[in-house]
């Protein structure tokens, strides 16, 4: 599991250091690299395994709705293997970095099974906005969650 947040630049070629607390997880079983995908407003990056069951999940649903395909089109077409090199770096691809609006200050964000990578403004704002409707967010999760 991810935990925890850290701000990080990206350079020009689009390569971006991944916090060495985070490193051991990404490449816990060693064989295959980390997955970087599209989420809605940042990039997800998986354990290659972890990734598997996600991708397996997404794919087992009915392709005769619209919405599966769409999601599957999203997240499986934009997904590359993203391995990580001598000095705990990742090469961010063009698209996702286009995606992701990724330019100079990236937030990285341990979000449970998933390190998610933010324009760091623009994961700024997309967390005033939780603190804004907190109460109603988490009334939600609790609702949905059955608790």
């Amino acid at each position: 599991m991810f935990r925890g947040r850290f701000v990080h630049t990206i350079d020009s070629k689009g390569r971006m250091s991944i916090p060495t607390v985070f490193r051991g997880e990404l490449t816990r079983h060693g064989a295959r690299a980390p997955i970087l995908t599209n989420m809605l407003a940042c990039l997800a990056l998986y354990p290659f395994e972890d990734w598997e069951k996600i991708e397996q999940r997404l794919c087992s649903a009915s392709p005769m709705q619209l919405e599966v395909q769409a999601l599957q089109r999203f997240m499986v077409s934009g997904a590359v293997e993203c391995p990580l090199d001598g000095q705990g770096r990742v090469l961010v691809p063009p698209h996702l970095r286009e995606h992701a609006r990724l330019e100079r200050e990236v937030t990285i964000a341990g979000v449970g099974p998933r390190i998610e990578l933010w324009d760091k403004a623009r994961f700024d704002e997309d967390l005033a906005k939780t603190r804004a409707h907190f109460s109603e967010i988490s009334a939600a999760v609790a609702q949905s969650s059955g608790s």
